[in-house]
């Protein structure tokens, strides 16, 4: 059978937009990441160009003789250009120059000999590692230049990721604003709801009780009759309190779990198909008491059933089983022989307004995951699932 949205759900509706907004957003990162990773190569083949400059500048130096008459003023301007770029000059295996080192910088600090050589060859290889040193000879002797990529272009280098992840942060504390938001107007809708819904109620029931009392005064009333009439009104009143417990901050009382799931499955039993065959089977103790409000556990335990029934067709087997579930922990399984729950459908039978039935609003799973959740502080949730094979829901709560 085809599922029914029988309610529309704006934030549904949004579901190809905001696909679209995700696709728009992960384009918009692409390109951020391409533009600063062009960026960041930029930078570094223009600090790579200052080093050969710097590297032909010293052999330009050392090359030209004391006694030269060569105007060295533009070289010495090339040489002191470079201002970001940490550098180290290796002399067959020594160290006789650098600029620019991070360590050096402080000049109220006096580094002894042995530190800063210690220091340089730390630098060397780090560089080395780095980037390919810069090789040229001045006469017979080998000289390198090594040199690392400067504070800005490393900060280049991780500045988009920096970027992207504040974007992150704020977008997710936005949706989270915006989930709360929407979860506050949900809870405000069901408070609503179920308020009004036990005010209406309470009027018409009064008025039945005095009916049906009325109808017993008269002696050739049949009491038969008049106690079927009082079951049905007691049973409007049973609907009343949940809605009305639904609605406000329900009153909790300590209850043994297990007579008080026996007697709900007891009551169903009357009242659905004689071709659905009820197993119950309590593996914890009588005397294992909870802390809940009877009259919505109740309501959850019959929502979960009627939904078994249903997804059976009026035929098959329904099994309800109490086992622990770890410490102070109790398990509430509820198992159908019916038709399952497709892999599509498992994330939306909680949601509400979704149903797979002619008839109903889908809203049952949803208020029972409400009571089960905010007000016993358990769990709710689809155990395992087969098309065709049946379905187990799992409620989970703590014992006291």
């Amino acid at each position: 059978m085809a599922k029914r949205e029988v309610f529309v759900n704006i934030y549904e509706q949004i579901t190809g937009w905001r696909f679209v907004a995700i696709a728009v957003l992960m384009s918009i990162g692409v390109g951020v990441l391409y533009y600063f990773n062009q960026l960041g190569k930029e930078v570094e083949e223009r600090e790579k160009k200052y080093v050969l400059l710097y590297a032909a500048g010293i052999k330009f130096f050392v090359e030209m003789s004391v006694e030269s008459t060569c105007d060295y003023t533009f070289v010495q301007e090339v040489l002191e250009a470079n201002e970001t770029v940490p550098a180290i000059v290796v002399q067959n295996g020594v160290p006789i120059a650098n600029i620019n080192i991070p360590e050096f910088k402080d000049s109220t600090r006096t580094w002894k000999p042995k530190e800063q050589e210690r220091i340089l060859y730390t630098k060397i290889s780090e560089m080395g590692n780095e980037h390919q040193p810069i090789e040229f000879s001045i006469g017979k002797d080998k000289v390198s230049l090594y040199y690392s990529n400067s504070v800005l272009a490393k900060q280049l280098r991780y500045f988009p990721y920096i970027l992207l992840g504040t974007f992150l942060i704020f977008g997710s504390l936005a949706f989270i604003a915006y989930s709360s938001s929407r979860k506050a107007e949900q809870n405000r809708v069901w408070v609503g709801l179920a308020k009004e819904t036990a005010h209406q109620l309470g009027t018409p029931i009064s008025a039945l009780m005095a009916w049906v009392e009325v109808l017993r005064s008269d002696p050739s009333f049949d009491a038969t009759i008049g106690d079927e009439m009082e079951k049905d009104v007691k049973r409007l009143e049973t609907i009343t309190t949940r809605f009305s417990n639904i609605g406000s901050v329900p009153q909790m009382s300590e209850e043994q779990i297990s007579p008080l799931i026996y007697q709900t499955l007891h009551y169903l039993e009357r009242r659905i198909s004689t071709k659905i065959k009820v197993h119950f089977d309590s593996q914890i103790s009588d005397e294992v008491q909870v802390s809940l409000n009877k009259h919505l556990l109740e309501w959850v335990v019959e929502n979960l059933c009627k939904n078994a029934v249903d997804a059976m067709g009026g035929v098959g087997d329904l099994y309800v089983t109490l086992t622990h579930a770890g410490r102070r922990k109790i398990a509430i399984d509820v198992r159908d022989t019916g038709k399952g729950i497709s892999k599509t459908n498992i994330r939306k039978v909680f949601k509400p307004g979704f149903s797979t039935k002619k008839r109903g609003w889908g809203l049952g799973l949803t208020l029972a995951k409400r009571i089960i959740e905010n007000y016993h502080d358990g769990k709710l949730f689809v155990k395992e699932t087969q098309v065709d094979k049946g379905t187990t829901f799992r409620i989970v709560l703590d014992t006291v």
